[in-house]
């Protein structure tokens, strides 16, 4: 049985990795955008799965319309970029609390080695979805 030293160093050492994890995703998603508009200011959330045939990947981006997403292959890697408008812009309406990330994004995602076919991109339930076919 484990001590109580034991369980408490245990415990330690998973509040310290959530609170890793937590500072990670608020740098991700709220980073502070530069001096250049263009510049991305946000990294959408990915999750990446694969069996022997394909990789499939999908990019939560709620908000986000289709025209406003560009997929690009560079270094071994699929780059998603795009903006999330904000929805009242040119309204009046002051900002009085903010969480959703708007602007500029772009997140870079490794590929494993090999050729892969990208099928064509679908927005489903406010996420792209992606099927890259393993050639």
């Amino acid at each position: 049985m484990a001590s109580r030293n034991d369980l408490d160093a245990w415990m330690w050492v998973q509040a310290c990795e959530l609170v890793g994890q937590a500072q990670r995703l608020h740098q991700q998603f709220f980073r502070p955008a530069g001096p250049d508009p263009r510049a991305a200011a946000w990294e959408p959330p990915v999750d990446v799965f694969e069996d022997e045939r394909e990789i499939v990947i999908v990019v939560a981006m709620p908000g986000v319309p289709a025209e406003r997403v560009q997929l690009s292959r560079e270094d071994g890697a699929l780059w998603v970029r795009g903006a999330r408008p904000l929805p009242l812009s040119g309204s009046g309406h002051r900002v009085r609390h903010l969480e959703i990330p708007y602007g500029v994004f772009e997140r870079r995602i490794a590929l494993p080695p090999g050729a892969f076919h990208v099928g064509p991109p679908q927005l489903r339930d406010g996420c792209l979805v992606l099927h890259l076919l393993k050639l």
